[in-house]
Formats: C-alpha cells, sequence, structure tokens
C-alpha cells in the first residue's frame, strides 16, 4: 500500500468518525446520497415532507427519517454509513425490487395490495386521515363541516374523493402537485382546508410557524411500515428491525421523535393506536 492510498483510508476514517460525533452531539442530520465502503444501508425516505422526510441543505430531519437512522444503528450501521435516496410514492416498490434501497420508510401505509410486490416490517405509527385550517379558523372541526367549502389534496391521492364520498357531498375539490402548494393556497385563502394523513399536516403546520393548525379529530387509520424486499431474508430482516422499532419505543426515542418532528402544533397520535406493535414476520 502506497503513503498517499495509506493517507486517503486515515482521511476517510476521521471523516467518518468526525460525521458520527456529530450527529451524536445534535450538531448534524448526518446520512447523505453517497457513502464510501461496502458497509452502508440504502434507504428510501420522502425529500419533500416537512416533519417526516425533509432534505435541507444537504442534511436530512423528520420522523422518518428519525426511525429510519435508529433503526440502521440498531442494525449496526454508524449515521455516516446510511445512504439516504428519494423514494417517491409511484416508485417505491420498483426500488426494493431492484435492490436500489435496502428499506423504505416514506409514509408507507401496509396494505395486502402493496403486499404482493414487497413485504413489510412494523408498523411503527399509525396515522389518520385529518384536516389542516387557517389557525384562526372555528368554523371546520370535522370533514362533515366541509360542504360548501374549498377541499385541496394532492393528484392522485384518494384522501380527498373519502371526504366527498363519506362526508361533505357538496365540497368543492381542488387538486395540487404537492402538499406544500396546498399549504401555500390554505395560507392564501385560495381553499379552506388540506386533507391527508395527520403526521403530514403536522408537519407542514410545524413549518407555517403558527399559521396553520391540525383540526385533531382522524377518520381513517394508515398503518406505516417499513418496505423491505421480498425474497427468502426478508422475514428475518423483518424481525430485527421490528426489534429495533420496539426497542425505540421502550426508551421514548419513539415519543421523542414525534414531538421533535410536530413542536409548536399541539399535535398528539391517537393513543388508541400508538405507539403501535409491530407484528413479527410482517
Amino acid at each position: 500500500m502506497t503513503q498517499r492510498t495509506t493517507m486517503r483510508a486515515w482521511l476517510r476514517k476521521g471523516l467518518a468518525a468526525l460525521c458520527a460525533l456529530a450527529c451524536t452531539v445534535g450538531v448534524a442530520a448526518c446520512g447523505s446520497d453517497e457513502a464510501d465502503g461496502d458497509h452502508v444501508i440504502k434507504v428510501g425516505i420522502k425529500f419533500d415532507q416537512p416533519g417526516l422526510g425533509f432534505k435541507k441543505s444537504g442534511t436530512y430531519e423528520g420522523f422518518d427519517v428519525d426511525v429510519a437512522r435508529y433503526i440502521a444503528n440498531q442494525l449496526g450501521y454508524t449515521d455516516s454509513e446510511i445512504v439516504f435516496k428519494e423514494a417517491p410514492s409511484k416508485q417505491r416498490e420498483a426500488m426494493l425490487q431492484n435492490g436500489d434501497v435496502d428499506m423504505i420508510l416514506a409514509t408507507y401505509s401496509i396494505t395486502d395490495e402493496r403486499k404482493k410486490a414487497v413485504d413489510f416490517a412494523g408498523p411503527y405509527f399509525v396515522a389518520g386521515q385529518d384536516l389542516m385550517v387557517r389557525a384562526n379558523d372555528t368554523s371546520i372541526k370535522g370533514p362533515q363541516d366541509l360542504n360548501g367549502k374549498r377541499l385541496c389534496s394532492v393528484t392522485g391521492s384518494t384522501s380527498a374523493k373519502v371526504v366527498k364520498e363519506k362526508f361533505a357531498k357538496e365540497v368543492q375539490l381542488m387538486e395540487q402537485p404537492g402538499y406544500a402548494e396546498c399549504a401555500t393556497a390554505l395560507l392564501s385563502g385560495i381553499v379552506d382546508a388540506v386533507t391527508t394523513d395527520d403526521i403530514i399536516l403536522a408537519g407542514l403546520a410545524a413549518a407555517s410557524r403558527g399559521k396553520l393548525k391540525v383540526v385533531g379529530k382522524p377518520f381513517t387509520e394508515e398503518y406505516y411500515g417499513v418496505g423491505i424486499k421480498k425474497d427468502a431474508d426478508s422475514k428475518e430482516f423483518a424481525t430485527k428491525i421490528n426489534d429495533a422499532i420496539e426497542e425505540m419505543e421502550k426508551t421514548g426515542e419513539w415519543e421523542r421523535a414525534i414531538e421533535h418532528a410536530t413542536e409548536g402544533t399541539g399535535y398528539k397520535p391517537n393513543p388508541k393506536y400508538n405507539p403501535p406493535k409491530p407484528d413479527e414476520g410482517e
């Protein structure tokens, strides 16, 4: 081994140690799009959901990120060995099947249809569809109050249709490409409410600096799971992930991650379902 090669190896180890130390003391949210060496774990997250999975200036933050990082640490990976990759909803199954990622935590609801293509560990959170309104709005207390109102949801989502079909047939629906655009429309008065899972809305409300609030009356249940590739090793992998989730809940880190992600909103996950007990071999 040449002196130059030795120096490069020494520098890589030093940088990895510094990054791990920074994460430990809260200086930075480590993990990256690239990592040196073979001992890495690739995790799919959302990059555009404040409070859940959000990429900001090369760092990653949110509840899904915190859970992913905790699981990876329990599996034997340091923060510097975690590679975060963007996992858009439509690409999640393909990313797992192609081996682009080892696991996905991206508001990924466990459904029978999805189980045909991938396996799941968890759940690690149970969300519920809810509404977000302007902070000074007292007229909307639930989906039944939306008749004659304007409701925003994301293109391709079925959440607004659920409201129209089950609760408020006279609601006016508007679609936007993302929830950030829905939040902007709500702030500017173009719409009266936004609907999707409560934890997503809480993240958006936290980013609004008190201008938006979550109604706090969820009317569905969505079980968020850790998506993994369906293969001969998936059951064993799921068991290890479930053990990590249970440990996170026992130590209080799960609750602290929720509080940090939704700080200032007053949001509380539905205690009837949370924290959930991961199902063995899910």
